[in-house]
């Protein structure tokens, strides 16, 4: 049997259909497995040892799209179940040009009615069950990535956050926050290609402070190296992140700081060791790439100190 799995296209929920995916491959143990996603979504889980096959989706970068998807689906071929975890149109279409056997696209509208405090990693696994008709719970999170060792307790910090600006905490709030604990931890500040500004600007507040014991590797990591590292903290501070539900996957203690985005979604999934910053205001959650008042209280009005005594409440509690 052979089955194509079309991968969300950010990191975090990638990390968050590990559980579901994982009770797929027991329900097909025999199956031979085809990822297909975008590159960060497939970097994440290539190595996984069920997975045969490994497509990347650049259908997006130029020239016309239905054409593009015409050619990646024909190249790919028919598959006996082909699942996407997308409900994007192309999705849709690129699944039907395979000719596979049978196709399930993941609806967001279907699930529209499930009470607020159902998890994503829940409703990932709602459509898995959906396909093969068994009543499996989600575990834990998981990726194949070893884990780094360091020498000294390391702190993370990660300031990104792909989505949009309104899901980013304040590069001086988190340089506080790293300096305040550099006494205890090494730090690590960690981001993406786009987010090197931000994390540069952390490292120079912290530097300014005489902080001598801190890492920039904004831009610097490739996903499994991301994996590796955040597997190895001894404590990571994060925003609504990818590196966020990373951490989970490991069981990193970490303070999760959330705003615009609905923190019983998509918090960190059974990580005992995890707490949430947030502030209860009647605009949040808004879930929007951007503040649209202008404002962006729910991220300003949360201070370093409150951020620094959930780490101290976190050390203690484990």
């Amino acid at each position: 049997m052979k089955i194509l799995i079309e991968l969300p296209t950010w990191l975090g929920d990638t990390v968050m259909t590990t559980p579901a995916l994982e009770n797929l491959f027991k329900a097909y143990p025999t199956a031979e497995v085809t990822l297909l996603g975008s590159y960060v979504s497939t970097e994440a889980l290539k190595s996984h040892p069920r997975i045969q096959h490994v497509w990347v989706d650049h259908t997006k970068s130029g020239g016309f799209r239905p054409w593009k998807v015409y050619q990646l689906a024909k190249t790919i071929g028919p598959h006996d179940l082909a699942i996407s975890f997308r409900s994007h149109f192309y999705s849709k279409l690129l699944l039907k040009l395979t000719d596979s056997k049978e196709r399930y696209l993941y609806n967001k509208k279907a699930l529209s009615n499930t009470p607020s405090t159902t998890h994503q990693v829940q409703k990932y696994q709602a459509f898995i069950n959906h396909i093969t008709g068994k009543s499996d719970e989600p575990g834990k999170l998981t990726l194949p990535w070893p884990i780094k060792t360091f020498e000294k307790a390391t702190l993370g910090i990660n300031p990104g956050a792909t989505y949009g600006s309104a899901k980013r905490w304040y590069p001086e709030k988190f340089a506080e926050v790293a300096t305040a604990l550099a006494d205890q931890f090494d730090i690590i500040i960690f981001g993406g290609p786009s987010e090197k500004d931000i994390a540069g600007d952390i490292e120079r507040m912290v530097r300014e402070k005489g902080v001598k014991n801190v890492t920039n590797l904004a831009g610097k990591t490739t996903i499994p190296e991301l994996c590796s590292t955040i597997g190895g903290l001894d404590l990571f501070i994060t925003g609504d992140s990818g590196p966020m539900h990373i951490a989970a996957a490991y069981q990193i203690p970490t303070v999760a700081i959330f705003g615009p985005t609905k923190h019983q979604e998509t918090c960190q999934w059974m990580n005992p060791k995890s707490l949430i910053v947030r502030h209860d205001l009647e605009c949040a959650p808004c879930m929007k790439r951007t503040c649209p008042i202008k404002t962006h209280a729910c991220m300003k009005e949360i201070t370093s100190q409150e951020v620094i005594e959930a780490v101290h409440h976190l050390i203690k509690q484990s």
